[in-house]
């Protein structure tokens, strides 16, 4: 598919009415903070409906599944049902699911590489490094067509690390527009209090910020590639020019009305029962 046939994204986002509930059986689910219940590979999840649908859908976060309401499988649940398999599900025929969920979890991270890489494209890099990201795109989404077998047979690991090169590329030249920042790569900052830490550009890609507090904090041109959000506190942060920042991530922070974020990622609901951050400068933001 072109480069701007993936602009609007839609192919590369979850479309669970086309899949076969593939995140609810292929995966292992460990009884956490995440998941309620312990759940072997393969097996489905008690809550998967007949229909594949799930029956506590509204109520994942009350009911102790989180970890469900921020997965995405970039599009490749419903690709692997509908395209690979043309339509025949696990249950209809149980010889083949095996298969088809090791090709679901090769499918997800093409079509994980295939979002990044649009991404990338929309950052206007200069002309060579678009003309070899673009052909990037192209190779990946030749690869996520093959059949199971070729699928299986990938080295997407490899794929993974030459496109990486690219893309870690491309983020550079982007923050360095900002003047560059600190470099963060891969920190371990879970539950650390950032508010005063200058975050313009900064390089924070596959940091932990697990639980982190970022509370207005300003992330322009900040890499967010793989970095771990979950219950980080971006209440009146501003992420709205952030780097490769996927609406997974938002969902699993914590934000209010005044957190900032890019036009294509939608306010996650939950946000709404999380009381403002202290505006800056204010009597109640000041610590004692």
């Amino acid at each position: 598919m072109s480069e701007e046939g993936r602009s609007g994204g839609d192919e590369l986002r979850a479309d669970c009415a086309r899949c076969f509930g593939l995140c609810c059986v292929a995966p292992a689910f460990a009884a956490s903070a995440d998941f309620a219940l312990d759940k072997p590979a393969g097996q489905p999840c008690r809550n998967l409906r007949a229909d594949f649908g799930c029956a506590v859908h509204a109520e994942l976060r009350e009911r102790g599944f989180p970890g469900c309401t921020v997965f995405d499988c970039f599009g490749a649940g419903q690709r692997v049902a509908q395209v690979t398999f043309g339509g025949r599900d696990w249950r209809a025929e149980p010889r083949s699911a095996q298969q088809m969920f090791d090709v679901f979890a090769v499918m997800r991270q093409l079509h994980e590489l295939l979002w990044y890489l649009t991404e990338a494209l929309g950052l206007r890099p200069p002309a060579t490094l678009r003309a070899e990201l673009a052909a990037a795109l192209a190779e990946t989404e030749r690869l996520a067509g093959g059949d199971p077998e070729t699928l299986l047979a990938l080295d997407v690991d490899a794929h993974r690390a030459t496109v990486n090169v690219l893309l870690t590329h491309t983020a550079d030249l982007a923050r360095a527009r900002d003047g560059g920042g600190v470099d963060l790569r891969g920190a371990a900052l879970v539950g650390r209090d950032l508010r005063r830490t200058g975050l313009r550009g900064a390089n924070l890609r596959g940091a932990l910020l697990v639980g982190a507090d970022l509370r207005g904090a300003d992330l322009a041109r900040a890499d967010l590639t793989g970095a771990d959000l979950r219950g980080a506190d971006v209440r009146g942060a501003d992420l709205s020019d952030a780097l490769f920042l996927h609406r997974s991530q938002v969902d699993a922070a914590r934000g209010d009305l005044r957190t900032r974020l890019p036009g294509r990622i939608t306010r996650p609901a939950h946000w709404s029962h999380l009381p403002l951050a202290p505006v800056r400068g204010s009597r109640r933001g000041r610590r004692r």
